[in-house]
């Protein structure tokens, strides 16, 4: 199986420099996990008995990512690879991180402090792989175990409960006995864990190709202790869709689905969500709850409310998420209707409706309120009647419009 690790040639350099000046290296974490199943690793992290100082002194660019960690990030071209020293983590005092570490120069008091056995194996060209907890067996039963005791790993870091669920998700792994008791146990201690660190486990378990467990976060009592709005959710098994593309907003509007805009937009801002996405998710909602007929007018209208990006969004989230609208016939004609509508150049947007305010203005009246009110009431005539978008038609109509509105 570990055939099937090849170390990329800057990071193999940096093990056999570490290792010409008489220090241990490998490559450690999930490049390792990843590299045995096959996939291609975003990160190759090397872990090392040397201590920080020695290994700034032997490269050339080094950034002091996380020194008083033991993580020296190396430089090399554009490319860059955080390099730890082998420690032991001291007591974790706020649940989530060591107060103090101790170097050692014992790579197995390195791993055994790691939050998962499939997480905790360490591989170089001239040792092979170590694997003290055997990782490679819990991947080849594709489950998820801590190292040593679980309570302990949970006690000392709350995150990695959603971790757990986040790399069950990502590889479809089952959490095995222990591992999901000491979760259910101790998930009143993810009170101690940032919001915006929750919001990026929780997004990273909806945006995997197994989105459903995010399931796992209410049947394993972990929601009230994430916040009161979240523990709400009207969340429906099997609900999402996992040929949903994997856009964080469209993920996030499909999981929030059955949320009223007020109640997912709080419960967004609960977890420190952007303010993009936010948006973005409050739009699908209110407009996934409506339906829409397969008829030029009511495609325009709907069309005319939002960014194109948006408007194709919502036809994917109605795809995806069918429960409450037509059919997917009924929905093909639509997207049909709407290629129509694009390559006939039809206005649906005041940016291409032939008459501007200035065109207003021209006409004698004054900058204000009336001008937006009759742009947008010149808008709703061709959303209806899209042929009669021209200048000169548009004259006419806002000549007659500026009595109504004046």
């Amino acid at each position: 199986m570990t055939e099937g690790i090849t170390i990329p040639p800057q990071a193999q350099y940096i093990i056999e420099t570490l290792n010409s000046h008489g220090f241990q290296a490998y490559v450690v974490g999930g490049c390792v996990r990843d590299s045995l199943l096959g996939k291609n690793p975003e990160d190759w992290d090397i872990t090392t008995s040397a201590p920080p100082w020695a290994v700034k002194s032997m490269f050339g660019r080094t950034i002091d990512t996380g020194i008083a960690h033991g993580t020296v990030t190396v430089m090399r071209g554009r490319e860059s690879y955080e390099v730890t020293t082998y420690r032991i983590d001291g007591e974790y005092e706020d649940k989530r991180h060591p107060k103090n570490v101790v170097f050692t120069s014992n790579l197995t008091e390195d791993l055994k402090r790691r939050d998962f056995t499939i997480n905790a194996m360490a591989y170089s060209h001239k040792d092979g792989l170590i694997d003290e907890f055997q990782g490679i067996s819990d991947l080849r039963e594709r489950k998820i175990r801590c190292v040593g005791n679980a309570m302990d790993r949970f006690t000392e870091d709350a995150l990695r409960i959603l971790r757990a669920i986040r790399f069950s998700a990502q590889l479809g792994f089952d959490i095995e006995p222990e591992t999901r008791a000491a979760i259910r146990t101790l998930a009143p201690n993810l009170v101690h864990v940032s919001r915006e660190r929750i919001q990026m486990e929780v997004t990273k378990i909806l945006l995997s190709v197994h989105p459903n467990h995010v399931r796992e976060i209410f049947e394993d009592g972990i929601a009230p202790f994430i916040s009161e709005a979240f523990a709400r959710i009207h969340y429906r098994d099997g609900s999402i869709s996992p040929d949903l593309p994997g856009l964080r907003h469209l993920r996030w509007a499909a999981f929030l689905r059955w949320e009223t805009e007020k109640e997912a937009e709080r419960i967004l801002k609960e977890l420190k969500m952007d303010n993009a996405t936010i948006a973005s998710v409050k739009l699908l909602i209110q407009w996934w709850r409506k339906p829409m007929e397969a008829e030029e007018i009511s495609v325009r209208k709907v069309m005319s409310r939002m960014t194109p990006e948006a408007y194709d969004d919502l036809l994917v989230m109605k795809k995806f998420t069918p429960e409450i609208y037509e059919d997917s016939e009924e929905l093909e004609r639509i997207a049909q209707i709407t290629h129509l509508i694009r390559n006939r150049g039809d206005c649906v947007s005041l940016k291409t409706l032939a008459v501007t305010g200035r065109d207003l203005i021209a006409m004698g009246m004054k900058p204000g309120q009336a001008i937006g009110e009759i742009l947008e009431y010149l808008l709703e005539l061709v959303l209806a009647y899209p042929e009669r978008n021209t200048k000169e038609s548009l004259v006419k109509e806002a000549e007659k419009a500026i009595k109504k509105f004046t």
